[in-house]
C-alpha cells in the first residue's frame, strides 16, 4: 500500500507508515545481533570481540552505500509529489547505476584493504583471526545491502514501507535458523555467523527487487528514460553526497570510537559488542520514525505544503519524547540482565562494563531522537548540508570527548561512554536553531 502523506490526518498517518519501517529495522538489527549473542554464548568473548567490531567497521562501510540510497529516496518523494513519474524514472536509472558503481568498488577497497583495517582499529592479537575469517564472509554481502536499501528507499519514497518489511522477515528468521545450524551443528565458527547473515541478506535483496520488477511499474524504466541525464545526476549527487558524508563522517566517528575501545582490552571489546547493540536496538524505532517523517516532509515539500510541514515537526517530536523517555527507562532500569542475554556467567566482568554504558547511554536517548527527526527534516527539505554540520558536531564532540576523558585516570572508558550524550544534546541545539532560522526563511 502506498501512502500519499500530503493529505488527511498526520499522526496517524506519520504512525502508519513508520510502524512498518519500525519493525523493518528492528528485523534487519537481528541479523548483527543474533550474531552477536550465539556467538557470545557459544564461542566465547573473543569471538564476540571480533564480531562486535566487524560490526563497527561494517556499519561504516555500508553507510555510504545507505547514505546515497537515503539521499535519492528524498529525490524519489519530491518527484513522487509532484507528479513527474518520467523524471522519477530517470531519477531510478541514474541513481541505480551510480550507488552500484560505488558498492562494486567498496567491496574491491576492503577485500584488498583487510590487514590495513586490523592496525587502524587497533584490534588485539587474540582477536585478530576470528575478526579476519569474520570480515572474509561478510563483505560478500555488500551487494545485497546495496540490493536490499536501494529498492526499500524507492518504495518507501512512494509511500510503501509494509512490503519491505515483509522480505526483511523471511530473511530474519532465515538468519536465526542458519546461525544455529552453522555453528552448533556444523561447527563453523565465527565464520558460519558471517554467512548466515550474507545468505539471508542475499535472501531480502534479491526477492524484494525481483517483487518490486513485477508490482511497480516506475522500475520497468522506458527507453526513452534509459539515458545519462547531467541535471538529474547533479540533482542526485547534491541530495546523494551530502548525506552519504553526514552517514559516513558519522560513522567514521563510531569507527575511531571503536578503535579507542579496542585498547582497553577485549573485555571492554566484548562489553562494547554487547551494549551497542542492545543501545542500537532500543533507539532505533527513533531513527526509523525520522525517516519516515524525511519521506512525509519531502512529499509535502514537493507538494508545496509548507504549514502542513509545520505541523508535522511538532507532533513528531512530541512522539519522540514520549518513546524515549519510555525506552530510557527500561534500558537504563534493566542494563544488568540485558547484558547477561549475550554473556555468560564467566564474563561477570564484561556484563558490568557494559552495564555502566547502557545506563549512560539509555538515560539521553531523547537527545538522538531528536537529532534523527533534524537529520530527517534538512534532507527532505534540501538542506543535506546541515545534517552534515550536525553530525560533525555530534560525532566530533563525541571523539575529542571520549579521547580526552578516557585518558584522565580516574575516568577512564566510562569517559567514552560519557561523550556520547554530550555530543547528542550540542546538535540538538543547533538543529533547533537551524530549524527556527529556516521555517521563517522558507516557509
Amino acid at each position: 500500500m502506498n501512502y500519499d502523506l500530503t493529505q488527511g490526518s498526520i499522526i496517524k498517518k506519520l504512525l502508519k507508515f513508520s510502524f512498518p519501517i519500525m519493525a523493518g529495522n528492528i528485523l534487519q538489527q537481528l541479523y548483527n545481533v543474533v550474531d552477536t549473542l550465539v556467538v557470545g554464548r557459544f564461542l566465547g568473548k573473543n569471538a564476540l570481540a571480533a564480531v562486535g567490531s566487524s560490526y563497527t567497521l561494517m556499519v561504516f562501510v555500508t553507510s555510504v552505500i545507505l547514505g546515497l540510497c537515503m539521499g535519492s529516496s528524498a529525490f524519489f518523494s519530491i518527484q513522487f509529489g509532484r507528479h513527474d513519474y518520467d523524471k522519477l524514472e530517470k531519477g531510478i536509472y541514474i541513481s541505480f547505476l551510480m550507488i552500484g558503481i560505488v558498492t562494486i568498488t567498496l567491496n574491491i577497497l576492503v577485500y584488498t584493504g583487510i590487514y590495513w583495517i586490523f592496525v587502524f582499529l587497533h584490534v588485539p592479537d587474540e582477536v585478530v583471526p576470528f575478526m579476519k575469517e569474520y570480515l572474509l564472509w561478510i563483505f560478500a554481502g555488500i551487494v545485497a545491502t546495496f540490493l536490499y536499501n536501494f529498492v526499500a528507499n524507492f518504495m518507501r519514497a512512494l509511500g510503501n514501507s509494509l512490503i519491505p518489511l515483509w522480505f526483511l522477515g523471511v530473511s530474519a528468521v532465515l538468519n536465526i535458523f542458519l546461525d544455529l545450524f552453522f555453528i552448533r551443528v556444523l561447527m563453523w565458527g565465527v565464520g558460519g555467523a558471517a554467512a548466515a547473515t550474507v545468505i539471508s541478506q542475499y535472501v531480502a535483496g534479491t526477492g524484494i527487487l525481483v517483487y518490486c520488477m513485477k508490482k511497480y511499474p516506475e522500475v520497468r524504466i522506458k527507453r526513452e528514460n534509459r539515458h545519462w541525464n547531467q541535471e538529474i545526476f547533479k540533482e542526485l549527487t547534491r541530495l546523494s553526497s551530502l548525506t552519504c558524508l553526514q552517514q559516513s563522517v558519522m560513522n567514521f566517528g563510531i569507527l575511531m570510537v571503536q578503535g579507542l575501545v579496542n585498547r582497553f582490552g577485549s573485555v571492554v571489546m566484548a562489553a562494547f559488542a554487547a551494549a551497542v547493540k542492545i543501545d542500537s536496538f532500543a533507539y532505533s524505532p527513533v531513527q526509523d520514525f525520522g525517516n519516515a517523517f524525511s519521506t512525509y516532509v519531502a512529499q509535502n515539500y514537493g507538494a508545496r505544503k509548507f504549514g502542513r510541514i509545520r505541523k508535522g515537526m511538532g507532533n513528531a517530536v512530541i512522539c519522540t519524547l514520549i518513546f524515549c523517555f519510555v525506552i530510557s527507562a527500561l534500558v537504563a532500569g534493566f542494563a544488568k540482565p540485558l547484558m547477561s542475554l549475550f554473556l555468560d556467567a564467566d564474563s561477570a566482568e564484561a556484563v558490568a562494563v557494559g552495564a555502566g554504558y547502557l545506563r549512560i547511554e539509555g538515560s539521553f536517548y531523547f537527545g538522538i531522537g531528536l537529532l534523527f527527526l533534524f537529520y530527517g527534516y534538512f534532507r527532505a527539505a534540501s538542506k543535506p548540508g546541515i545534517s552534515l554540520i550536525l553530525t560533525v558536531i555530534s560525532l566530533g564532540m563525541r571523539v575529542f570527548l571520549a579521547y580526552f576523558l578516557s585518558g584522565i585516570e580516574e575516568i577512564g572508558v566510562t569517559g567514552i561512554w560519557m561523550s556520547v550524550p554530550i555530543g547528542w544534546i550540542l546538535a540538538d541545539v543547533a538543529g533547533l536553531w537551524f530549524y527556527q532560522k529556516n521555517i521563517k526563511k522558507d516557509f
